[in-house]
């Protein structure tokens, strides 16, 4: 099982014992397949496994065509109903940009990101943003609960522009 990066949210070190083990993908995503009455077939396993190569945003095209470079014969509506269910399990989450394709990232086990989203560009840029750990944790605090994780996400146009 892998390790959560040994980093606490605002940046500082923390120890191997504060370290938390996180659930296998395949296994997070078998339990959710399960629940919907839904099986984990050779082929969702292999589109997860392509997803958890891609580094960054990548479209359903793209994972496509990772797939078939690799020798994997999928279909696309395998690809699209598979992407519909990592969203639903929250293994994945929809970046929305103003395009006709839609975006996907890899946020399971992933540590927060911030990102900022050029409407008129399609360009994404990454961000750190610590203090927000801080006030993920003291909003959850006041309301009795524990954060997870958390996305904070921009969207801006180009100045002067509409």
């Amino acid at each position: 099982m892998p390790l959560k990066p040994l980093t606490k949210s605002d940046g500082g070190a923390t120890s191997l014992a504060d370290a938390q083990i996180i659930e296998p993908l395949c296994a997070v995503f078998r339990r959710a397949l399960k629940g919907e009455g839904l099986k984990y077939t050779p082929e969702r396993a292999r589109v997860l496994d392509t997803i958890i190569r891609i580094d960054g945003l990548f479209e359903a095209e793209r994972l496509i065509e990772e797939l078939r470079s690799g020798g994997h014969r999928v279909s696309k509506a395998t690809v699209y109903r598979t992407l519909k269910l990592m969203v639903e399990a929250g293994i994945i989450q929809r970046v929305p940009l103003d395009t006709d394709q839609a975006h996907y990232q890899l946020v399971f086990g992933r540590e927060p990101t911030e990102m900022i989203v050029c409407v008129d560009s399609n360009r994404v840029e990454t961000i750190s943003v610590p203090e927000l750990a801080g006030i993920r944790d003291r909003l959850c605090a006041e309301r009795g609960l524990e954060p997870k994780s958390h996305r904070f996400t921009i969207f801006a146009t180009t100045r002067g522009r509409p």
